[in-house]
Formats: C-alpha cells, structure tokens, sequence
C-alpha cells in the first residue's frame, strides 16, 4: 500500500509536471499539448469560469479546477488562507484580494514546475501578501493552529491518503477557523479499467472516492458544521467513456446509476 501510494504522488508529480509548461488551450487537446498526443484527456472537463472574480490572473488559469471554493470560503480582510495544491495560483490570487494587505496567503504546491510558474505569475502581479511553499500535503510544512481558511480546488481527490490530508487540514488550522475546498467525488462504483488508468488519474477522475466516504472522512477528523454548498454533475462525451467503459456500463452512467461529480463542500474546526 505504502509503495502505490508513493507510485501515486509520483505520477501526480510528472504529469502536472507537464501541465505547468503548457497552456489552457492546450491541456484541452492533451496531456503533452503540441508536443505529442499522449491521450485525449481534456484535463478543464471539470473548469469553471472565473473571469467575473476580482484578482483573476488567465496566465495562472490552467483550467485544472472543478469549482470556485473562494465563493463559498468566507474569506475576510486581514485572515491568513491556505491554498492546497495551489499550481500556477489561480485561486491564491483570487484569495490575495479578499484578504486584502492586511492579510497574507500561502499556496502548498508539491511540483517544482508549478511552483516556479505560480512565482513567475506573482512576480508579474507585484504581490507581496503571498508565498508558494513546496511541500506534501499528507506532511504540511506548517505550524499548529496556523490558518484562518483552507482552500482547494480539484487536488484532494488526488491525494492518496485522504485521512492523513484533512488531519493536517484540522491540525493547521485554529481552533474556529474552516476550510471550503472544490473536489471530485463518484457515486456508484466506476469500472476498473476507469479506476486504473494512469492518465484518468492525472485528470482528476480515478483518484475520486465515493460521496459519502468523503463526507465521513471529515466527520472522523474532527470538523463541523459539513456543508455542502453546491453538487454537478461532471458530463463526459461517451467517445472517452467508450476507452473504458462497455455499452452497458455507459448507459448505467448516462442514467445516474453510476456518476461523477464536483462538489463544494466546507466545515469547521
């Protein structure tokens, strides 16, 4: 379990490695962009538009999100956030602005190429409420009791000890404050072939687990008040469901049998 959990973080690793150095448009087309078709993979399947909120920067819009948690965080002036798995910064700028100067975020990033693209994007925004900070999310390089809100955006789902994660989550932030984090979950149970396949798994499908797991896991670490604020439907083209799923299988998806979805979902510690 340990070794595939490790074979786990490393393929995240490489292939968000190659997402960094590509464009929106191109992680549209595939994992490798212009370079070289690696798969059909369509890693914005799951993006929402956030052109309408203040502090968007397109240049840290890899299109890689399934939400917009800063909507639902209750970010204030003057707190101090954490963006988990915060790639080329796309929702620390958002959080930058609700924070105001009186506030600071830090983004947790585990890809050196994320992180030397969310630090270029920071550079062009002259920002100086804002850090990009190298390390596992099951291991955060952070004090107790540190954050006032925890955000994410589609990256838990990708974690492979999700207990471990919210553990840390509850551990670092103080006591009242509470986290709002955008994810993939699953209902039913997804074919095997699905569940496996390495690029899948990269593009934020595979690594999801069950609805209801997910929501017991943050009930078990501690956190109240669950609140689910907003739940859709992920609609995939039967043309890729077709790679790994028979035609019985897709239309058990089509019906809602079996389904994926992204949900925003906060709590308090």
């Amino acid at each position: 379990m340990e070794k595939q959990k490790i074979n786990l973080k490393d393929l995240v690793k490489e292939k968000y490695g190659e997402i960094a150095n590509q464009s929106k448009i191109q992680n549209q087309s595939s994992c490798c962009g212009a370079t070289g078709c690696c798969s059909d993979v369509d890693y914005t399947i799951f993006s929402e538009n956030y052109e309408q909120l203040q502090g968007y920067n397109p240049d840290a819009d890899l299109g890689l999100g399934c939400g917009l948690p800063t909507e639902f965080a209750g970010i204030n002036s003057g707190d101090s956030v954490l963006d988990l798995g915060s790639g080329a910064g796309n929702d620390c700028f958002v959080a930058c602005k609700l924070v105001g100067d009186t506030g600071f975020v830090y983004g947790l990033d585990f890809t050196d190429e994320m992180i030397a693209k969310a630090n270029i994007n920071k550079q062009k925004l002259g920002l100086t409420n804002l850090q990009f900070v190298k390390g596992d999310i099951e291991d955060m390089p952070f004090e107790n009791n540190k954050f006032d809100v925890i955000i994410s955006n589609c990256v838990l789902n990708l974690v492979p000890d999700k207990q471990k994660a919210f553990a840390e989550m509850h551990r670092v932030l103080k006591t009242g404050g509470h986290f709002c984090v955008s994810d993939v979950v699953i209902k039913g149970v997804l074919p095997e072939r699905l569940q496996q396949d390495a690029e899948m798994y990269a593009g934020c499908v595979s690594g999801a687990i069950e609805m209801d797991e997910y929501l017991d896991i943050i009930l078990k670490q501690g956190f109240q008040n669950i609140t689910l604020h907003k739940q859709k439907v992920i609609d995939i083209p039967n043309d890729i469901l077709g790679k790994y799923m028979n035609k019985e299988e897709i239309n058990d998806f089509n019906i809602g049998k079996v389904g994926i979805f992204s949900i925003t979902v906060s709590a308090t510690k």
